[in-house]
């Protein structure tokens, strides 16, 4: 059963329903080109491949086989409010402590140094959507994510 939209919209104001983890995309071409490469034996092309010199990069074709492997594993299948992501999350476990439907609530998120974790993923957009959640409502930011 798909998840509602409100449901998909995480405690710190990031819509769920926009990460690639939670799509799901990235991990599934992963998997299918691991599964092309597998059946094209293409370990063994690489392998021969390396060994000239404008294809030596084909040498590292173990490690991007692998890489593959840990992509094809990175999916979040349950949002943040159904006990998705990271457990440990200092901004749901502070949301708990408060009892706050989320960041948007409280009065200190502007400044908010468990936000900031948010930032290299997210830059200041994360600030911009709890203001705006703050100012229109849980409502229009459900929008499928819209920035």
């Amino acid at each position: 059963m798909a998840k509602s939209k409100r449901e998909l919209l995480g405690y710190c104001g990031e819509y769920c329903g926009d990460c690639f983890a939670h799509r799901g995309v990235i991990a599934d071409l992963a998997r299918d080109l691991r599964e092309e490469l597998r059946s094209a034996r293409f370990a063994d092309t690489a392998a021969m491949l390396s060994s000239v010199s404008r294809f030596r990069v084909f040498g590292g074709y173990p490690q991007c086989y692998e890489v593959l492997g840990a992509m094809a594993g990175f999916r979040c299948k349950r949002a943040c409010r159904d006990g998705g992501g990271n457990p440990r999350c200092a901004v749901r476990l502070c949301r708990r402590r408060k009892n706050l439907a989320g960041c948007w609530e409280c009065g200190e998120f502007e400044g908010c140094r468990k936000l900031r974790g948010h930032e290299p993923d997210h830059g200041a957009a994360t600030i911009r959507k709890l203001r705006a959640i703050r100012r229109r409502g849980v409502d229009s930011h459900t929008d499928g994510g819209r920035r």
